[in-house]
């Protein structure tokens, strides 16, 4: 089975929780999960977002500003197959 999602990723731990903070309060659902290998730089945690909300994401993101930004990725998870990543 595959599944294809968005991420956003940071450099502080701080910065994953206030912008996932600030998509939850623009009525978007996201989970804060752990970063893909492929996105080495930061501090370990991602906010996971569906890809039919990334335009809503972006968006959010300039209105929050909340920094420390390192990246928005798709990820595409293929069985137990590693996770391929691709910058958005």
């Amino acid at each position: 089975m595959q599944e294809t999602f968005g991420i956003g990723a940071f450099r502080s731990r701080q910065q994953v929780m206030r912008f996932d903070s600030a998509l939850r309060r623009a009525g978007i659902r996201s989970q804060v999960i752990s970063t893909p290998k492929d996105v080495s730089v930061g501090c370990g945690l991602s906010v996971r977002f569906e890809l039919n909300d990334a335009q809503a994401v972006l968006d959010a993101y300039q209105r929050a500003r909340p920094g420390n930004l390192i990246g928005f990725y798709r990820v595409t998870r293929s069985g137990n197959n590693r996770p391929r990543v691709m910058p958005m």
